[in-house]
């Protein structure tokens, strides 16, 4: 089966998200195999065309992921990545062929700076895209080609070279800006002189991929799109290496709220939004930045008293889009220690986020001990409990009781943990609270592991109101990362810390060290 290839409607923009290879490409945001999968079907519930589910060839984990969105997907495209060589197509295809609708994507850089590295002159590229686009459209018929760094690229090339990636077979024309080095008429310019020059650019579908190292990955992929461009990459939160990729949020909501000047349409159910944009951030440690566009905690907040009075007397005073447009609920209705499983799943539904009774179960019990010891529990507090009961993981480790002393005399952590089963206790000092912890952590169970990251951050605002931490660790590459929310930020952060350690086991295949390490699997530990 074989679908969005070209579009039927001329106004029909489709939406490829790039989120689960380009974006986990930003340092530290390896996410695990499931996490790739339920990322993969929210994508898919949410109306994305395209979901770029990895680069096959990278390791066998990436393959294993790819296949299985593949075989699960119910109506996006998958697609893989691979390089200009057959063994890289190959694989690609081996992993995307169960798909309802597969696609393979291939690449080469054809930029000057770019033909150096494999040392090719522009004839002998020319001959490798012509054999490997064609290679690839013998196994598959939707096969999308892009030039890397088509921005630097010399037009008389680049044109060249799209035409014999069109003539190959290629169904769609990917022109990258590769290092996010373009700008919004010079994004426009390049997709309107393809069009223009290249012979058989009218049966394909042109699209952009654009980075945000000067701050304009949005705008030149709508300028793209008024050019002629059918086909936007993007990935949630804007996530990737370096600056990031065009978001995903921002183009979708651009084309619904300013449909007067840019009448084109897309398949997302923006109401999905802010479900999946928690959920990226919370599997990727990377949190949303409080004034990011759409998704960001300030993007519908107002303190300043003019706003305010605007919003009682009108909300388009100041706002040009609906909460409930991104899946926000309109109010913080909030709720106590009274309150049951029905008004919490209520609740939870008014918010977007649907669990099974299960997890139900759990966030309740979650929500019951945070309202015992919290005034108020807002919208914001119940999001926090889902995401840690989303990030659930085998306890391999589990913290059983902490007792910190802090004061000018020094710092201190007492520890009980059980590992395995087994109740050990530690007792520590450090240059503060977190690190005297931290260390007992690791005196009960020694590790290599490096601290990467620790963040912090308050979810509502009070003295009692919950912390989010984010821990991400690295030991020998395999990097993970740890979650955890609490009205103790302490405890919060060594919750995060184990969260990360037991990811980590998981990541190893074992635990212990020489003779005393034994296999293990997720169900070892479950």
């Amino acid at each position: 089966m074989t679908s969005n290839i070209v579009p039927s409607d001329p106004g029909r923009v489709l939406i490829f998200d790039t989120t689960l290879r380009d974006g986990e490409q930003s340092p530290g945001a390896t996410m695990s195999h499931e996490e790739k999968l339920e990322i993969a079907q929210l994508l898919d519930e949410m109306g994305v065309d395209i979901i770029e589910a990895g680069f096959p060839i990278a390791s066998e984990g990436d393959f294993n992921a790819v296949s299985e969105i593949a075989k699960l997907s119910k109506n996006a495209t998958i697609c893989g990545l691979s390089r200009a060589n057959f063994k890289d197509i190959d694989r690609c295809w081996e992993a995307v062929k169960h798909a309802n609708s597969p696609r393979i994507h291939t690449f080469i850089g054809t930029s000057p700076l770019h033909r150096a590295i494999p040392n090719l002159d522009q004839d002998q590229m020319a001959e490798r895209i012509h054999e490997t686009v064609t290679h690839a459209r013998n196994l598959c018929d939707n096969i999308q080609w892009s030039p890397m760094d088509a921005t630097r690229t010399e037009h008389d090339y680049l044109c060249r070279v799209v035409e014999i990636a069109i003539k190959a077979g290629a169904t769609t024309i990917n022109i990258p800006d590769t290092v996010g080095y373009t700008a919004p008429k010079e994004s426009a310019d390049l997709i309107r002189m393809l069009i223009e020059r290249v012979p058989g650019a009218d049966e394909i579908v042109f699209a952009t991929h654009c980075h945000n190292d000067l701050g304009m990955a949005t705008a030149n992929s709508l300028a793209a799109v008024e050019a002629g461009a059918r086909q936007v990459e993007c990935t949630i939160n804007g996530l990737g290496e370096r600056a990031g990729n065009t978001a995903l949020e921002e183009v979708a909501m651009a084309l619904k709220v300013r449909h007067d000047i840019m009448p084109y349409t897309t398949g997302i159910d923006t109401r999905k939004i802010m479900n999946i944009s928690r959920r990226v951030a919370s599997v990727s440690g990377f949190p949303v930045q409080f004034n990011k566009a759409i998704v960001g905690k300030n993007a519908f907040a107002h303190e300043s008293g003019i706003h305010q009075d605007g919003m009682l007397k009108n909300a388009e005073t100041f706002e040009i889009m609906r909460p409930e447009d991104v899946g926000l609920a309109a109010t913080n209705l909030v709720m106590g220690k009274h309150s049951g499983r029905a008004a919490l799943k209520d609740k939870l539904k008014q918010l977007g986020v649907e669990l099974a009774d299960n997890q139900l179960m759990d966030v309740f019990t979650r929500f019951k001990d945070l309202a015992d010891r919290k005034k108020e529990v807002y919208d914001d507090d119940i999001l926090a409990l889902v995401r840690v009961s989303d990030d659930a993981t085998p306890d391999y480790l589990s913290l059983k009781e902490l007792t910190v002393v802090c004061g000018t005399g020094g710092q201190s952590a007492d520890i009980t943990m059980m590992v395995d089963g087994e109740e050990k206790t530690a007792k520590t000092t450090g240059d503060g609270p977190v690190d005297a912890a931290f260390n007992a952590v690791k005196e009960i169970f020694p590790h290599e592991a490096k601290l990467e990251l620790y963040q912090v951050s308050a979810v509502t605002k009070g003295t009692d109101a919950q912390a989010t931490v984010s821990v991400r660790l690295n030991e020998d590459g395999r990097i993970v990362t740890g979650s955890s929310a609490a009205t103790d930020t302490v405890v919060a952060s060594v919750e995060a810390y184990i969260h990360a350690l037991n990811r980590l086991i998981l990541r190893r295949g074992k635990v212990g060290a020489g003779a005393d390490s034994r296999e293990i699997s997720y169900k070892d530990v479950s």
